[in-house]
């Protein structure tokens, strides 16, 4: 195992102490001794979690009780019926099968997420040994190696800068901010600051976008920051969708219901009715098969595959099946700010010029010189497609200039930039001087309001220039503070004319300049964010916004947003620095009062999703970094960004945005909670349909009749168990949905009235069919015995079908009458109870079906009957709902 690497703070120390206590000098390390510290070290590279086989991934898929009493039921009753009854048991077999060939395909996407982490490293790196600068694999890179950067590198390893010429470097995949860092290589920086704030490192997979660097490497490998996001992968316990603790919980329920229905059947058969043991056997193991609703895992699966390609033409990307139905169970949705409620995308929203504050919608004449100046000193290109490339920042100004009707571009041909002062990250101006047309020079200077205007000697009003004074620079200084406070970045512009080109330094080019204006930016918010999250809170949601951007700005947003009342006084921003003050235990009694939590580590944002978790909360996490991988993989579901979002996070999600759209995450809950009502439905259907036959065949045993064959229960669960309990899992949401508060973690299938239905229509489904069958054999149409018990059982497996195809009818709601929740605007119901009804009559009126079923001709008259027996369903439920009504039962309800 390589060596435990360095785990001091190297930001909060001298570069020269730095270099002490790396053991080496900024001439770099010899080669022998990089080779040594190579092996005890070992490679720059991320390590694979231990893997597991194949075999062992599907063998786990069997470890369910419910899935192994439904195989030794299927093997039992091939067994014992020497091969006959074998459909039945194939079926059982099959949806088996296939559901643990799904776990292990989905146990398999989990570990996208760490290869995609690997993918992202630099191959090569420029490093000094032995005093020359040599490219090596940066998997070869070891502490104390001396590595050059400049624009356009991916930083190898993390390191401590040792110099910095105007370097910044984009860090979006460990911070989820998308502007770029100015590095500072003389800078200390404070111990408990976020990674955003340490300006004197540079970390690993993050990229340089401008200027040159030099700095020694502090850490490789797992040791790194993506290391340690790569640790917490490995480690991050996956929650348990709360389908599947439901799933598991239905499980446990039909388990003792089977082994107790079979138990009681066995000794009733052979204690109380003297049937032979092995004959006993078979009637309790049909009645278990019969008990367990062997299609239920399929039709789940068949309805949250539905559910995805609804959501997908929606632009949410469902990576897990499950996901669907735990939106719907979402009680806080924890978002990233940049890209997700905010455009990302710089833009410029005020604009102080002549005196005055305008908004960025304002009209401006072309020859202002604010508008000249920011389009001026600026680098931003602009490609044959238009596309602008260059500094968020930048783009911005020239996007606000096109938008004005200023293009830059021809600008510049009639004023040439001649001469410039690039950007500074130490005197934070930039400079460019501009042929005129009567051959004097426009000199354009952009930069920081508190170092700009220091060089500012006259001040321009509506074309007129005279000396500024001090009462001007405070009304400045005071809307330059007004826009600060609204989170907006502000720049300032200024100006002036020379007759020649000045020589190229700042003490010349830049002072006795004319201030034109202010110009105040952010990224804003999505127009539709503000009213999806209205809709989150109505729906009982709460919105949490997770950043890395500053607190001001974080704050900002929010209250524009509304995650924070504007009109709060309190404080609900809580920063990185402050959580690392408390412990779990401090920070679980304090995390409910804050809504924004800003400058925060990948360790904060886990700590975070599972204080609420703790709270007995379901989480939903949106993150588009590395950095936010962690925490979507422990959240309840990780929603990841299709636009900004990298393949680590994508990878680790169990949903992705196509559209990176907070407002899309409402939609998805949305289409969460009709899935779950669904699945609700599909299971009071199954479950109702399948105590029926249960306390069918239970209760004739008792009374000495022979009811139902074992081929009538397979094929009633076959045909019309299976097509409208799948048309059922895409009903139409019912009214109100998104006005409920959540379900949250502790309701389950059984909830909102669903256990009480399941039950009382399963007990009037078994009173109807032996009605049925009672009124057969008390008035027959038939002299002989067999002739009448024929009828009988044949009028009971009609009426039991057809109860069954006039009962889906009912569990559209469990309370509402079908007449309000529309009783045919499900299409796909309506041919699937038509094509059930075809395919069960087929099987009594098909003179072939008719001898492989052992059924007879019935008369209209027995037509009838079973008729009126399968709409008295409707008719009694409908009576019982509109009680429940009365009782206001279904305000309780979910």
């Amino acid at each position: 195992m390589s060596k435990e690497q360095n785990k001091e703070l190297f930001y909060t120390k001298h570069q020269d102490d730095v270099l002490q206590a790396l053991g080496v000098t900024k001439e770099g390390l010899t080669n022998s001794e990089a080779k040594k510290r190579l092996d005890e070290y070992g490679l720059n590279e991320l390590a694979e979690g231990e893997k597991r086989s194949l075999l062992a991934k599907f063998l786990d898929q069997f470890k369910d009780l419910m899935i192994i009493i439904l195989i030794a039921a299927a093997v039992v009753s091939v067994i014992a019926s020497h091969g006959e009854e074998w459909a039945d048991s194939l079926i059982i077999m099959a949806v088996v099968v296939l559901n643990a060939a799904f776990g292990v395909y989905q146990e398999g996407k989990a570990e996208e997420a760490i290869n995609a982490l690997k993918s992202m490293s630099s191959p090569l790196a420029r490093v000094r040994r032995d005093g020359h600068v040599i490219e090596v694999d940066s998997k070869k890179l070891v502490p104390g190696d001396i590595v050059m950067l400049e624009a356009g590198d991916v930083v190898p390893a993390d390191m401590r800068l040792l110099e910095s010429n105007s370097l910044k470097i984009e860090e979006a995949a460990l911070t989820g901010e998308s502007v770029p860092v100015d590095k500072f290589h003389e800078a200390i920086i404070a111990d408990d600051a976020g990674i955003g704030d340490r300006v004197n490192m540079a970390y690993q997979n993050s990229n340089v976008t401008y200027g040159r660097g030099l700095g020694v490497v502090t850490n490789t490998g797992m040791f790194t920051e993506v290391g340690h996001i790569a640790t917490m992968l490995q480690n991050a316990d996956e929650t348990d969708t709360p389908l599947k603790q439901n799933l598991h919980q239905l499980s446990k329920v039909l388990t003792y219901l089977v082994l107790g229905i079979a138990v009681v059947t066995f000794i009733v058969g052979v204690f109380v009715q003297g049937v032979a043991p092995l004959k006993s056997l078979m009637t309790a193991v049909a009645l278990a098969v019969a008990a367990i609703p062997e299609g239920l895992p399929a039709i789940v699966t068949v309805v949250l595959s539905l559910g995805t390609q609804v959501l997908a033409k929606r632009n949410a990307i469902i990576r897990k099946l499950p996901a669907v139905e735990t939106l719907g169970a979402t009680e806080i949705i924890a978002s990233d700010k940049t890209g997700t409620l905010t455009m990302n995308q710089m833009t410029v929203e005020k604009i102080y010029t002549n005196g005055e504050l305008l908004p960025s919608s304002a009209d401006l004449a072309a020859d202002n010189n604010t508008l000249r100046v920011m389009n001026f000193a600026n680098d931003t290109k602009i490609d044959p497609s238009g596309k602008l490339i260059g500094d968020p920042t930048e783009t911005a100004l020239v996007q606000f200039g096109l938008d004005h009707h200023f293009d830059v571009r021809d600008v510049l041909e009639a004023e040439p930039r001649v001469a410039e002062l690039p950007f500074d990250s130490t005197r934070k101006l930039m400079s460019t001087i501009h042929k005129q047309a009567d051959g004097t020079f426009f000199v354009a200077v952009k930069g920081a309001p508190d170092q700009l205007l220091k060089r500012v000697r006259h001040l321009e009003i509506n074309g007129q220039v005279r000396e500024i004074t001090a009462e001007d620079k405070e009304a400045i200084l005071a809307i330059n503070k007004s826009m600060a406070k609204q989170a907006l970045r502000v720049l300032m512009m200024a100006y002036k004319y020379v007759d020649t080109v000045p020589t190229l330094e700042t003490s010349i080019v830049e002072n006795d300049l004319i201030f034109a204006g202010l110009v105040g930016m952010i990224d804003p918010e999505r127009p539709e964010a503000a009213e999806a999250v209205r809709v989150a809170k109505e729906a009982g949601i709460r919105p949490i916004m997770i950043t890395g951007d500053h607190q001001d700005t974080a704050e900002a947003i929010a209250k524009r947003l509304g995650i924070i009342d504007p009109n709060d006084k309190e404080d609900h921003v809580f920063t990185g620095a402050e959580l690392n003050e408390l412990t779990d235990e401090e920070f679980q009694k304090v995390f409910k009062q804050y809504s924004v939590y800003a400058r925060v580590s990948p360790e904060h944002k886990v700590r975070i999703v599972k204080a609420w978790q703790n709270d007995g909360k379901v989480v939903a996490m949106t993150g588009d970094g590395v950095n936010d991988a962690p925490s979507l993989k422990t959240a309840d579901i990780g929603i990841g960004m299709g636009i900004t979002g990298t393949e680590v996070s994508k990878g680790a999600s169990d949903m992705v945005l196509a559209d990176d759209n907070f407002a899309t995450i409402i939609v998805a809950v949305e289409e969460g909670r009709k899935v779950f009502s669904n699945i609700q439905k599909t299971i009071q259907y199954l479950l109702s349909a399948n105590m029926a036959e249960v306390f069918t065949i239970f209760f004739a045993t008792l009374f000495g009749w022979d009811v139902l064959a074992p081929v009538h229960l397979l094929w009633i669960n076959l045909v019309t168990d299976t097509l409208p309990a799948i048309a059922l899992g895409v009903e139409p949401a019912e009214p109100g949905v998104m006005t409920h508060k959540p379900r949250g973690r502790k309701s389950s299938f059984f909830s909102g009235g669903v256990m009480s239905s399941i039950l009382y229509q399963g007990v009037l489904q078994t009173i109807l069919v032996l009605g049925v069958y009672g009124f057969a054999l008390a008035f027959p149409e038939h002299s002989t015995y067999k002739e009448i018990h024929a009828d009988a059982l044949t009028m009971a497996y009609a009426t039991l079908g057809s109860i069954q195809l006039f009962h889906a009818f009912n569990v559209k709601s469990v309370y509402q009458s079908v007449l309000t929740v529309g009783a045919f605007k499900n299409k796909l119901f309506n041919w699937s109870i038509v094509i059930a009804a075809i395919l069960l009559a087929a099987t009594l009126v098909v003179p072939g079906f008719k001898n492989y079923f052992h059924v007879t001709t019935l008369s209209l008259t027995q037509w009838l009957v079973v008729l009126i027996g399968g709409f008295l369903m409707i008719v009694i439920v409908e009576l019982v709902k509109a009680f429940q009504r009365k009782l206001g039962l279904d305000k309780n309800a979910i």
